[in-house]
């Protein structure tokens, strides 16, 4: 199967939407108060992740405009967000025990985010 963003049902309404291989999610979103939004954000992630600069706040690294941010959870291990130019999180990753799977997420929605098909299954 290939990578697919999953447009879903979420409580009190809303809706919200995951970037996923398979049965596996790799990035997942903030509930939207309408479906329009959600399938906007995707849109917008297709268009920006590709060239988005990766920025490792675990290292002191900053940035601005969109941007995935490897972040350090206080366990030590590390998930990924990516950041709008405004400053809002739009998706998450899990949090990883190695920083390396961290980066593959990044790769993933880099590389195939642009051309994954959209389900809408709300």
């Amino acid at each position: 199967m290939a990578h697919k963003f999953n447009v879903t049902a979420a409580a009190n309404d809303q809706f919200k939407f995951d970037f996923s291989y398979n049965a596996e999610k790799i990035f997942w979103s903030e509930n939207y108060k309408q479906k329009a939004s959600a399938k906007s954000a995707i849109e917008s992630l297709k268009k920006n992740a590709p060239e988005a600069a990766v920025v490792d706040l675990s290292k002191d690294e900053t940035g601005t405009g969109y941007r995935f941010e490897i972040v350090a959870s206080k366990d030590g291990q590390h998930f990924v967000r990516f950041v709008a130019s405004n400053g809002e999180t739009m998706v998450r990753t899990e949090t990883y025990t190695s920083k390396a799977s961290a980066k593959n997420a990044i790769d993933s929605l880099k590389k195939n985010g642009p051309g994954a098909e959209v389900n809408d299954l709300a």
